[in-house]
């Protein structure tokens, strides 16, 4: 996807409660290409723009994982306190 439709995606999955303005998406594209997170290429848009199109590689998805993994215990452990407190 171009960094629009990510963008676009994000706000439709999340029912519009993460919105990310494009001063904040692009510099964080360009830290996980430069991570080894995604990869990108030119290419063309639906609507007939050029755009840099991103891609998440195999390094990606196993940060990802790892990712998934950490927010899981850290919301789970809110969660607990919050239930005691």
């Amino acid at each position: 996807m171009h960094g629009y439709a990510i963008s676009e995606r994000l706000e439709g999955v999340s029912r519009e409660v993460l919105r990310i303005e494009a001063g904040s998406l692009y510099p964080a594209l360009h830290r996980m290409e430069e991570a080894g997170w995604v990869k990108s290429a030119w290419d063309v848009s639906d609507n007939n723009r050029r755009a840099r199109f991103y891609a998440i590689t195999a390094a990606g998805r196993k940060r990802l994982a790892e990712e998934e993994e950490h927010w899981t215990r850290l919301a789970s452990a809110v969660s607990r306190v919050l239930k005691h407190a």
